[in-house]
Order: C-alpha cells, then structure tokens, then sequence
C-alpha cells in the first residue's frame, strides 16, 4: 500500500488543472465520497495489521489534504483569471472631477462680520465657552434673582447653591468683554465672535447652541451717537447701502441705555409689504460693568452690542428654518 500511496501523491502532483472540467473531473476522481481513490484507500484500512493502521491513516490524510489543496488552488487561480482586468487605462476617457468642499454659511457670514468691523479698527478677542457665575453674570449686572440664571434658559454645568460658584456654558459672548476689560485698559476696541448655548426649545427660529459675535468700545467721550453711526455703517456693509434701519429702545442689564437694531425686510407677500426685523442688541456700556472691572466710570464710556451670526445668515440668504444649518445636508451645503 506504501507503494500505491506515492504513486497516488505523482498524480495529484503532476495533475494538470487549468479548466473548470478539469478541476471536476480531479475532484470526482481522488476526492469523490463513492468512488473517489482516497476514499477507496480509507475503506482498504480494515484489511491493513491493527497494528499498522495508525501510521497508514496518517499518511492516507495527508495525501487528502494534498489532493484538497491541489483543488482550492486551482479553483481560485480560474476564479482570478476569468475576472475582468482593472489595468487596462482608456487614456482618451475625460477626467473625473474632483468635487471641492467650501466654507459654511456661518462660517461666511461670521468672516465677512470680522472683514467690515476689522475695517473700523476693532481687533478680535475670544474667551472659554465654559464660564463661571462672575464673568457670565455677575459683573455684567445681572442681579441674584435675575431670570437668565434659571434652568429655563442656562445650562448649568455646576450650581452654586450648594458647591460654590456656577459654572455654566456660557449664555452670551459678553464675559468676554469682562475679561478682556480685565487685563487691559481703555482705549478698548474689540468684537468678540464665538458659540453660545441656550437651554431653549428646537424651533424653525431658535436652537440650543448658536453663534454671536459681541463688540465693545471703551474710551474717553464715547457716545450713543457714536454706536448709532457704526451701526448703520455696518448695516450698510452686510446688507447694502439701501438698507432701512431703525434704533428702538430695549433693555439690557448690561447697558444703559440700551437698543436693538432692526432692519426693514422687504416682503410683497405681507400687507405692509415686508417687516422689520432685529438682527442685534446694543447699548452703552453700564457704569457697573465699568466699575466691576476697575475702569473709572467718570472717566471713560463705551458701548456694546452683541449679534446672532445665523440670524444675519438667514437675512442674507433667505433660509427660513436655522435647524438647517447644524443638518449637514450636502443638498443645502452645496448652494454655499
């Protein structure tokens, strides 16, 4: 049987496998369960010495897993040669074209803020989104009680009632204005552009977190006319110089007196065709806030004002939902 088993090993060796019949044929012949010549030498172990019968099915085996792998092989040089190439190049085709991202609308519309302002000599500071009690409320006299401070409207990551002072995502980017008024001293001419977060209602008009880009002036002699021009001039920049504005009177804890800036929205489909529509708050700067961060109030006056960037980018573009800027849709980015 030694004999016989080596002579089977040259077969299956020099066995040439380079069709598909081929390959059935060599499976039917050496690996097939009725007739199959391995399967023949495992039925021929009963008449081999007990004693022997081991050593042969060892090597019985092994000639099997040659015959199986003689067959794996093969299968998977016919699976590879009937494939279609990939190397063949048609130089004649026409490129493909390479699609090129750009730059969000928020991100746009906050860039061309910092251009126009950077034109009236405002530089840009920025703080940490997540403040403390002081900066975010405090000194921008917000009193105890004041209800920003309730859950309704801040995300408080710390309270203070019981482990010291909150710590909170900040509400506005005016604690920036804080701590720039802390390290430095008038004349100050800075805009503060970054996120803020609110705990509010997901609507068509408001969301959870937005952007802002706050400003604040601080010097000798600054006055209410002096933010009304620069105002209207910015208006004028992002929005074209036949923009209709009007200053209306607010409120703000922070500023005293305070205004919000509207513009007039044309609309043919409303019966006073169009309306108007505030795209900032403003003010001068309160004498506690002054006096909060060291700054002679007798001295020196500012003003402030504090802009939502997806606000003006829903006036410039008319987007009607501001959901959509925070969706990545490729349908609405690929207009950008």
């Amino acid at each position: 049987m030694v004999e016989q088993l080596e002579a089977l090993r040259r077969d299956i060796e020099a066995a040439t496998l380079d069709t598909a019949e081929a390959i059935d044929a060599f499976r039917i012949q050496y690996l097939g369960r009725k007739s199959g010549r391995i399967t023949d030498l495992f039925q021929g172990l009963k008449n081999v010495p007990p004693a022997d019968k081991p050593a042969m099915g060892l090597k019985i085996n092994a000639i099997k897993v040659l015959a199986e792998e003689r067959l794996e092989t093969a299968q998977q040089q016919l699976k590879s040669a009937s494939a279609p190439s990939t190397a063949t190049l048609d130089v004649t085709l026409p490129g493909r074209p390479v699609a090129l991202g750009s730059d969000h609308p928020l991100t746009q519309t906050l860039w061309e803020i910092q251009r126009i302002f950077a034109h009236f000599g405002f530089d840009v500071a920025v703080g940490p989104e997540i403040e403390d009690d002081w900066h975010n409320f405090s000194a921008l006299n917000f009193p105890p009680d004041h209800p920003a401070r309730d859950m309704q409207d801040t995300f408080f990551l710390r309270e203070g009632k019981r482990d010291g002072e909150a710590v909170v995502l900040r509400t506005h980017t005016s604690p920036v204005q804080i701590r720039v008024m802390e390290n430095k001293k008038p004349p100050i001419r800075v805009i503060v552009p970054g996120r803020v977060y609110r705990n509010e209602s997901i609507t068509y008009k408001s969301y959870c977190l937005f952007h802002q880009v706050e400003g604040l002036y601080v010097d000798e002699g600054v006055t209410l006319a002096d933010l009304k021009q620069m105002l209207n001039l910015f208006a004028r920049a992002i929005f074209g110089d036949d923009v209709v504005t009007r200053l209306r009177p607010s409120f703000f804890p922070f500023t005293e007196p305070s205004a919000e800036l509207d513009i007039w929205w044309p609309n043919p489909a409303l019966p006073a065709g169009g309306r108007w529509m505030e795209i900032l708050g403003s003010g001068m700067v309160d004498p506690n806030v002054l006096e909060a961060v060291g700054i002679d109030s007798e001295r020196y006056t500012g003003y402030a004002f504090g802009m939502g960037v997806e606000r003006i980018a829903m006036l410039r573009y008319n987007i009607q939902d501001i959901r959509v800027f925070y969706e990545n849709d490729i349908r609405f980015l690929e207009q950008f």
